[in-house]
């Protein structure tokens, strides 16, 4: 499994997976003492720029490395971002994974939308294949969360969500959060 081989220091670590005799199937990950990005923005609001920047360039860091290893994370979202005490981030659950196995000229099989609607791109949210651009507009939403506090298409329902995310222009955070500067 590639997924298990993923080593980077910004990606939360599979240590071992098997079956248990009646349990079924188990995972087991490195434990990092932190909190996830979600909830750290639930607590504190929008963070100070540098540390949201710090923040997505780590998770970025881990995911250059899961796409040169062919494999698109599809669930790129606050909830499965760790953030340690010392600031150190970690991306974590590559549950919907999918490898780059050479479908459809290197994409995932279309008509399939798998992820969190709030962070989908909007070829995913039209169910069309997916590649590593997917992860980052999903990461440059977290940014934009991780700034403002807010999510940048809020919605009544996920598919409302959806079709904002392939019919609405990305809203400028600093329209919602005035200190982000402009670079």
């Amino acid at each position: 499994d590639v997924v298990s081989r993923l080593d980077h220091p910004c990606i939360v670590r599979m240590l071992d997976q098997g079956a248990a005799d009646d349990d079924g199937p188990f995972i087991v990950f490195e434990l990092v003492d932190g909190v996830t990005l979600k909830a750290l923005v639930r607590q504190r609001g929008a963070l100070p720029p540098a540390e949201a920047a710090s923040i997505a360039s780590q998770v970025a860091r881990g995911l250059e490395l899961a796409h040169r290893s062919g494999i698109v994370h599809r669930d790129i979202k606050s909830h499965n971002i760790l953030v340690t005490d010392s600031g150190v981030a970690k991306l974590t659950d590559f549950g919907i994974a999918r490898l780059l196995d050479g479908m459809q000229d290197g994409l995932t099989r279309t008509g399939t939308v798998l992820g969190t609607s709030d962070y989908l791109a909007p070829e995913q949210a039209r169910g069309l294949g997916v590649d590593g651009r997917t992860d980052v507009y999903a990461l440059g939403i977290v940014l934009y969360e991780s700034l403002t506090g807010e999510l940048p298409f809020p919605a009544d329902t996920p598919m409302a969500v959806a079709l904002r995310q392939v019919r609405d222009p990305m809203p400028d955070p600093r329209t919602v959060h005035p200190p982000v500067p402009a670079y």
